[in-house]
């Protein structure tokens, strides 16, 4: 038989490390003599929250079926969670309700040749597809020669679908591509965090997170601390084994396809008149010339 997610360890470990980070200072209680454990104590929390303290500790413990959205509100507010951490919270306490229901298997959803199309019409800019495991699922032909380390990683599945989790924790050169490489290991954990929230029943996601605790110690230590993250954008310093350093904008989109899965569309680019805009349209016409070469600069003129 199948065994199911533990919701209420997710909930009490959940609430618990974000009790852990916040002080008294940063909510206007008063302190006073020695504390014996991080953050605030559960009976502030309460008071924060405006329910009783035995409540709430029932709350922490994982008792969160059939809690009004006011009352999860109130216990966000009070714990400081942002809108990422709101919302996983709320999922939590969605996978908690009881249903007669047996969840259904979820299964992949293939992508309509319009996603393509979009994909392959953006010749300047890295475009690609993930689902919420960060498995890399359609790409077009700069991103597929801007992330060729991953295309050529050990770490692909056997369809040589690459995972950026995978990548990051268990490929050996990952460090070696990004500048920024804790950034992206906290990253990765926070948004699996987050899918697992949404996604609880999922099978496949649970035997990568599973597969990942078991082969990295890092990814172990991240996992607990509970962090999560959905939306993200910003700036990504890479060191591309082709085309050297490259410092790239990039902005996550959420593409409805079907609700059953969900996609980001990711693109990478560079500031216009930087030199880094001209590395990625010499890497975007060795992309072009070289599509069915792994790595598009391994032919170089003699």
């Amino acid at each position: 038989m199948e065994r199911l997610p533990d919701h209420r360890a997710d909930i009490r470990d959940f609430l618990a490390t974000r009790r852990a980070k916040i002080t008294p200072e940063q909510v206007g209680l008063p302190t006073s003599g020695r504390r014996r454990v991080p953050g605030l104590r559960r009976e502030e929390v309460a008071v924060l929250a405006g329910v009783s303290t035995e409540w709430y500790t029932r709350l922490e413990k994982g008792h969160i079926s059939g809690v009004s959205e006011d009352v999860l509100d109130a216990v966000a507010r009070a714990l400081q969670l942002d809108e990422d951490e709101r919302t996983y919270l709320f999922d939590l306490a969605k996978a908690a309700r009881p249903t007669s229901r047996t969840p259904r298997r979820r299964k992949a959803v293939d992508l309509p040749p319009r996603v393509q199309w979009l994909l392959d019409s953006m010749t300047l800019s890295a475009a690609f597809v993930t689902n919420g495991r960060l498995d890399i699922v359609a790409t077009n032909a700069l991103a597929r020669a801007l992330f060729a380390p991953l295309f050529d990683s050990v770490t692909t599945d056997e369809r040589g679908r690459p995972n950026f989790a995978r990548y990051w924790f268990l490929d050996r050169g990952a460090p070696d591509f990004v500048a920024d490489w804790d950034g992206a290991l906290g990253t990765t954990v926070a948004m699996l965090r987050a899918e697992a929230g949404r996604y609880p029943h999922d099978k496949v996601l649970r035997e990568l997170i599973g597969e990942l605790c078991t082969l990295s110690a890092e990814f172990r230590t991240r996992w607990a601390s509970h962090d999560v993250r959905i939306h993200h954008g910003g700036v990504k310093q890479f060191q591309h084994p082709d085309a050297g350093p490259l410092e790239l904008v990039y902005q996550p989109m959420d593409l409805p396809i079907s609700p059953r899965e969900v996609h980001s569309l990711t693109i990478y680019t560079a500031e216009p008149g930087t030199s880094d805009e001209d590395r990625l349209k010499l890497l975007a016409s060795w992309a072009a010339t070289h599509s069915q070469v792994k790595s598009p600069m391994d032919e170089r003129n003699p």
